[in-house]
């Protein structure tokens, strides 16, 4: 996909810094090559996390990238409402669910682009 990430994202996540920035770098490409029409978009009372969807706000996002110390997060909006046949979603919320990435290996697992389909499919028409 290869589409640059804004400098003030950059900045405001200070990804550059983070031992796990590579790999949330690696998964950003992995969600813009699943969804390369998405919104991204930075919500400062999520301060670790960049978001995706078809539109710039809350309620149009379909995932979320997040920062951990040791990990990243996948997170789904309305993952609560979609099947898990992998068995890798963790969350307890009424609607939110993650799935958490350890190393580069974590990305080649099969699942991961048929969760983003479905995720983004849940929006279909909405863009």
């Amino acid at each position: 996909m290869n589409r640059p990430l804004d400098p003030a994202f950059r900045a405001f996540l200070a990804i550059d810094e983070r031992p796990v920035g590579p790999l949330a770098l690696a998964l950003r490409e992995i969600v813009l090559q699943a969804a390369p029409d998405a919104v991204e978009q930075l919500f400062r009372n999520h301060a670790s996390a960049l978001w995706y969807g078809v539109g710039p706000k809350m309620p149009d996002m379909f995932c979320y990238i997040a920062m951990a110390s040791r990990h990243v997060n996948l997170g789904f909006c309305r993952g609560a409402s979609m099947t898990d046949p992998a068995g890798v979603m963790e969350g307890a919320g009424r609607a939110m669910r993650h799935v958490k990435f350890r190393s580069e290996s974590d990305l080649q697992r099969p699942f991961v682009r048929a969760y983003l389909r479905t995720a983004r499919e849940q929006f279909a028409g909405r863009a």
